[in-house]
């Protein structure tokens, strides 16, 4: 018989039981005496039936069991970048906790983004940074289901959970603009057109919230040091990977010649020193292993517990988002 077909009521029929002994040996089982159940289970294996329909099952107890994870990149970058790893690191400490299952959901600016949210068979949303305006943010508050997101923007019915990247970035900016001549900003990109290249003092409304609130802390301490930010080149990546950091330094040498590098990423400020070596000097952003390997000034900042964090919001254990802590950390 096509197990597609099989209904719980056949199993009951074919077990002479009634509908609610079926349903209780596959979810309540310690509620069946153990012949009964075993009479169950060869009715089901007879027919082919393999169980409740878990989306039925679902609409019928108002739970799925399931978190999301909306992730504005490709799936691989999920496992390839170290911090969103530590990030989804994180989000499954809890579902493991609370024996609750992931669901990896990719947004990559498709029109079918937003079918794929409102389907999601989930509890909550967990979202990992994305750019504003981007539909899949109104998609997920329409859901009304709890919501929460790692560096914003910011919309209604999402829990923001991000460090305060502004005051950080004007501090590692001011340790790192002493006595500096030639100072560089090695970025993320500013919007989902990941546009690399080399800007002079850029407009700090970008798109994406997190590089926004980093240019603009750097831009105060610029201008507070007596600098024009209008005179200030930053070195825009497409991707934050060592790479890439590599790449943009290897360009920006064409054109000048830096002697700070202030980069987003412990990535990026690895790729610089790969190509400028102890020349200059290197400030990174996560504090990573690669911080203390390369010995430059990172901001300490733990995208695990952020992603604890969303993880608690979007499974309904806590309501309001704490502002994780961070600090310069000098190797």
């Amino acid at each position: 018989m096509n197990s597609q077909r099989v209904t719980m009521r056949q199993v009951a029929a074919e077990a002479g039981v009634a509908v609610m002994t079926v349903s209780y040996t596959y979810q309540q089982p310690e509620r069946v005496a153990e012949t009964t159940r075993t009479k169950v289970l060869e009715a089901a294996e007879r027919l082919g039936y393999r169980g409740p329909n878990p989306v039925a099952r679902s609409l019928r107890s108002g739970s799925t069991g399931n978190l999301g994870v909306v992730l504005g990149e490709h799936l691989t970058y999920a496992f390839e970048d170290p911090q969103a790893a530590k990030f989804l690191a994180g989000v499954s400490r809890v579902c493991v906790e609370h024996r609750l299952g992931l669901v990896l959901i990719p947004s990559t600016g498709e029109a079918s983004d937003v079918d794929r949210v409102q389907e999601a068979t989930v509890d909550g949303f967990v979202v990992w940074t994305t750019v504003r305006g981007d539909p899949v943010l109104d998609a997920v508050a329409a859901t009304g289901r709890p919501a929460a997101i790692q560096g914003g923007p910011a919309v209604p019915g999402i829990q923001v959970v991000t460090a305060d990247d502004q005051t950080a970035a004007h501090a590692i900016a001011h340790h790192m603009l002493e006595d500096a001549r030639n100072p560089i900003v090695l970025s993320h990109p500013l919007g989902r057109a990941r546009q690399a290249g080399l800007f002079w003092g850029p407009n700090t409304d970008v798109a994406f919230p997190v590089t926004r609130a980093r240019l603009t802390g750097y831009k105060q301490a610029y201008e507070e040091l007596g600098h024009s930010w209008s005179d200030v080149p930053v070195a825009v990546v497409a991707r934050h990977t060592r790479d890439n950091g590599r790449q943009a330094m290897t360009d920006v040498l064409d054109k000048f010649r830096p002697d700070v590098v202030i980069a987003m990423s412990d990535q990026l400020a690895a790729g610089a020193i790969d190509v400028l070596g102890r020349t200059v000097r290197v400030s990174g952003w996560d504090d990573s292993e690669l911080a203390s390997t390369l010995g430059f000034p990172s901001i300490r900042q733990s995208l695990f517990e952020q992603g604890v964090a969303c993880a608690n919001i979007a499974a309904g254990i806590t309501r309001v988002a704490i502002p994780p802590p961070w600090r310069l950390a000098l190797h």
